[in-house]
């Protein structure tokens, strides 16, 4: 009886990570964790990805059709070890919904600051330049040129995964 009933909690566990998996991940071919198993089996005995690794992964074209593909992997081996503090000015930049509009505003295709102003959800110019700021500096958007802005490809995916990974 007790292997019958640990044979259900595991599969009732199994559904349960189905339905996240089928609302949240692409299929490919029936195969559901089809990233999650080319990591895993990349793995293999480095030390650097002893205790796991994390990924992130996406190909795409932007609506202006620029087509973006990137890939970026870190081991997990000391990450709970290092201060992470480092990065909060980064996920701070994101934390205010008139840099998220820029964001979505500029891969959209609006790259010129005059255009971007045209945008009355974005506020006043001063407020505007005040967001750019931010934003360069976090390494979000760079200047591609006087009064123009552009995220750069290296930021795309991840800004993507950030979105993804904030949905609940």
């Amino acid at each position: 009886m007790a292997a019958l009933s640990e044979r259900v909690s595991h599969l009732e566990a199994m559904a349960g990570e189905s339905e996240v998996a089928h609302s949240a991940s692409p299929v490919v071919e029936g195969e559901q964790f089809w990233a999650l198993t080319g990591l895993q089996s990349r793995l293999g005995d480095h030390p650097a990805t002893a205790d796991g690794a994390v990924m992130m992964v996406g190909s795409l074209t932007l609506p202006d059709g620029a087509p973006v593909a990137w890939q970026q992997g870190a081991g997990t081996s000391g990450m709970w070890e290092t201060d992470w503090s480092d990065q909060a000015a980064t996920f701070a930049a994101l934390g205010h919904p008139v840099r998220l509009e820029l964001l979505r505003q500029i891969l959209s295709g609006v790259h010129a600051t005059a255009e971007l102003a045209e945008t009355a959800s974005l506020g006043t110019t001063g407020q505007l330049h005040h967001h750019l700021r931010q934003l360069v500096a976090a390494g979000w958007v760079k200047q591609s040129g006087r009064g123009s802005y552009e995220v750069p490809a290296t930021r795309v995916v991840p800004l993507l995964v950030c979105m993804v990974g904030a949905e609940r």
